[in-house]
């Protein structure tokens, strides 16, 4: 599994014309199916009366082959929404997703011009397409004195961790996230503050 991947942080879009067809593309973050269609409603509202919306994303890591989709809407099958989904797929980037608009401008242009039609604009987009380093991170939890607070919270900040909550009812217990990379020196810091009373385990890794 990919630990750490780029992923869009902005949107770009990229138009240009083939054969007297309007092609429009659109690039973007998905981190689900239902952002997918979100934004695909967003786009129809955007460019009206087109005469497809072709897709395609990956809503997850890179190298993920469940959480995926892609539609020709219309286009001839195979035309359209798995050429743009491989190009995806080629491009490194997870959590990525890509909508084409074309206004159909009177000449066809074979399955073969399709597939080099859709994918043209995602080629020429994904360069300018800002992104940002999204690393996974795993759910973890401690228990601690009140005392320790402060020194645990700090090496928490200090390796990333994300804390979730704090449960003061006993001893206080923290839950949080934290990459994988991070989880031997956040114990090898925490057993200097601790004399080796304090370590973490991941609680689920998948």
């Amino acid at each position: 599994m990919v630990e750490k991947y780029p992923i869009p942080a902005g949107e770009q879009v990229f138009e240009e014309e083939i054969k007297a067809s309007r092609f429009i593309t659109l690039l973007g973050h998905c981190g689900s199916e239902s952002e997918l269609k979100s934004a695909l409603t967003d786009v129809k509202a955007r460019y009206p009366g087109a005469s497809h919306y072709c897709w395609a994303y990956i809503a997850a890591a890179p190298d993920n082959s469940i959480a995926i989709g892609a539609s020709d809407d219309g286009e001839p099958a195979g035309s359209a929404g798995r050429p743009m989904l491989a190009t995806l797929q080629g491009s490194g980037l997870g959590e990525v997703m890509a909508i084409v608009v074309r206004y159909y401008g009177g000449t066809k242009l074979g399955v073969g011009g399709l597939v080099r039609a859709y994918t043209s604009g995602i080629k020429k987009a994904l360069p300018n397409l800002e992104t940002r380093l999204k690393e996974l991170k795993y759910p973890s939890s401690l228990s601690c004195d009140y005392a320790q607070l402060a020194d645990i919270e700090y090496l928490l900040g200090k390796h990333g961790a994300d804390i979730g909550s704090r449960d003061f009812s006993g001893a206080v217990c923290l839950e949080f996230v934290l990459a994988k990379d991070k989880l031997t020196p956040l114990n090898q810091d925490l057993a200097t503050l601790s004399a080796g009373q304090i370590q973490v385990a991941f609680t689920k890794t998948e």
